[in-house]
């Protein structure tokens, strides 16, 4: 497996935690002498990186941006379940999942992604044709949830949909023009929650595949959310109702 870059301190911090091994070398600007990336330094030799001492050039050749935070990592993937199915085999008690439809903007998804782990969600889904992967951007956005969070991309997002109602996972999309609101849905059994883009929501047959249809209560102005905030009241409701 080819390595992968990760970049600025959240990021690579969380990886530092779940899987220190996995990191080939940690490239930090040598300038910066703060209190934060101190005690960076002192875990990263703590957990036996390999620290590379590097300026503001080098760190934005490796990882395409300036807003590294003055690190920026090297490391192997981490292995994740395999697939969904085995991911759903090893779960126990009612699964939480979060269904993005149409979500192609780095940014949002790694903010799905950090809300996703917060919440404790199970696994993000996504179609392979309408959805960004993983990258640099959406590791950074997602302070490390993209470490922790399974990401499953697949290749026919409604037959997946119908494959999780034969585990029993009951399909809640999320639409603005549903009669029936989030806080009417019962979250408390086996739910994948659809979220769609920003805009467009999501698309006809992922729109009729739902078993349910339910809508955010918008009192103010603008007719929809962020899909990241969006996805972070749909998840804690679940939350909430299973406490």
């Amino acid at each position: 497996m080819s390595a992968k870059i990760l970049f600025g301190f959240h990021a690579v911090t969380v990886r530092l935690k779940t899987a220190p091994q996995s990191i080939t070398e940690i490239h930090y600007d040598a300038t910066r002498r703060d209190q934060r990336m101190r005690q960076f330094l002192a875990r990263a030799e703590e957990a036996g990186a390999k620290l590379v001492e590097s300026d503001d050039e080098r760190l934005h050749k490796l990882c395409g941006t300036h807003r590294h935070q003055g690190v920026v990592a090297r490391a192997q993937p981490v292995p994740q379940a395999h697939s969904l199915d085995d991911l759903l085999d090893s779960v126990e008690g009612p699964p939480l999942l979060l269904v993005l439809d149409g979500v192609t903007d780095p940014h949002n998804l790694g903010a799905c992604l950090r809300v996703a782990d917060g919440a404790g969600a199970h696994a993000v889904i996504a179609p392979k044709d309408h959805a960004v992967g993983i990258n640099a951007t959406v590791a950074k956005v997602a302070s490390g949830a993209a470490e922790t969070v399974p990401y499953f991309m697949v290749t026919n997002l409604a037959r997946t949909l119908k494959e999780l109602k034969e585990r029993d996972i009951w399909v809640v999309g999320t639409s603005d023009d549903a009669p029936a609101t989030l806080y009417e849905a019962d979250l408390k059994r086996g739910v994948a929650l659809v979220l769609g883009a920003e805009g467009t929501g999501m698309r006809q047959l992922t729109r009729k595949t739902c078993d349910e249809l339910v809508s955010l209560p918008m009192a103010g102005a603008v007719e929809s959310l962020n899909v990241s905030v969006a996805s972070g009241i749909c998840l804690y409701e679940a939350v909430r109702q299973r406490r």
